[in-house]
């Protein structure tokens, strides 16, 4: 992980604890390495994913943290529970026309003054789908939108866009990056 981004993260769990509102939930969260970074900067972190394979890696890899298997469009999840959720590079593999339902979702169950922390590759509306990834043979697609468009579906969900960070592609990256901080207003701030 590139210095940059841990320092985000990093960030998002000094918010996170400074706000004491609830776990993390890492959704998206692959074979559990960015759960495990949340929970070693003390954060009581979780890990989500769509993919039995990379649950089963997970918690292999992690056995003390817990994982589970779902959607992040339908979390498990009883509604203003979570203090944080972190989508780390997960969101490009949702079609544009389905972030609105992803962040409505995102927005339920975050506690009142509960941050999410979106970091993901950016574009100007490209979709790709490739056959191949890191060796292996893959079969998805990814759908890489401005930040801009991505700031306004969080707003349009009622997630306040507190911070904006953009990285140019740099070395082995091909693409750029962002990553996107926001909050559910805490309540008596028009949030619920």
């Amino acid at each position: 992980m590139d210095p940059l981004n841990r320092g985000m993260l990093a960030v998002f769990a000094d918010l996170v604890r400074a706000a004491g509102s609830g776990p993390v939930a890492d959704l998206g969260c692959g074979p559990g390495r960015t759960t495990a970074h949340l929970a070693a900067l003390g954060l009581r972190a979780f890990g989500v994913d769509v993919s039995p394979k990379m649950i089963a890696l997970a918690r292999g890899n992690h056995p003390g943290l817990r994982f589970t298997e779902g959607p992040m469009a339908a979390l498990d999840t009883a509604s203003g529970t979570l203090g944080g959720i972190l989508a780390w590079y997960s969101v490009h593999h949702t079609p544009p026309d389905r972030l609105p339902a992803l962040f409505a979702e995102f927005h339920r169950v975050l506690a009142p003054g509960g941050l999410l922390l979106i970091g993901d590759w950016t574009g100007s509306d490209e979709e790709l789908s490739p056959d191949l990834a890191f060796g292996h043979p893959v079969s998805y697609r990814s759908y890489f939108l401005p930040l801009s468009r991505l700031a306004d579906l969080l707003t349009r969900a009622g997630l306040d866009v507190t911070a904006r960070l953009e990285q140019e592609p740099e070395g082995r990256q091909k693409r750029p990056h962002a990553c996107l901080l926001a909050r559910k207003a805490p309540q008596g701030h028009g949030g619920t």
